[in-house]
């Protein structure tokens, strides 16, 4: 599996380690039970857009903050890879957006080709 640690937020914050499972398009803890799900798609220029599709947190983990590390490192990959950002997920774009408006700037408006 290819996996990269996006390891940055546990050591600033004291937080979990966010893992990048490339094979899986997800982003997830390091046990593997909560993820944010991405679909990569075509934008009409032919540049990558980074879809985030679905958020799962284990209800024995919720209350933690899972899904906003999770979001946090979905964004920041996006930015150290050039891409923008569908926020599909209700999660993101309905609590962490609205949260951390911050990111807004990652958003993509356009058209995106259609994978039907």
């Amino acid at each position: 599996m290819a996996t990269a640690s996006l390891g940055g937020g546990a050591a600033k914050e004291g937080g979990p380690t966010i893992v990048w499972n490339e094979e899986q398009n997800k982003f997830e803890t390091e046990d593997k039970k909560a993820y944010i799900q991405y679909v990569l798609r075509e934008n009409e220029n032919g540049s990558k857009v980074l879809d985030l599709v679905h958020t799962f947190v284990p209800s024995s983990k919720r209350g933690l903050g899972l899904a906003s590390h999770l979001c946090v490192a979905a964004f920041n990959h996006a930015k150290s890879n050039s891409l923008s950002v569908i926020p599909t997920c209700s999660y993101v774009s309905d609590t962490f957006l609205p949260r951390n408006p911050s990111w807004n700037s990652l958003l993509y408006s356009g058209d995106i080709k259609s994978n039907i």
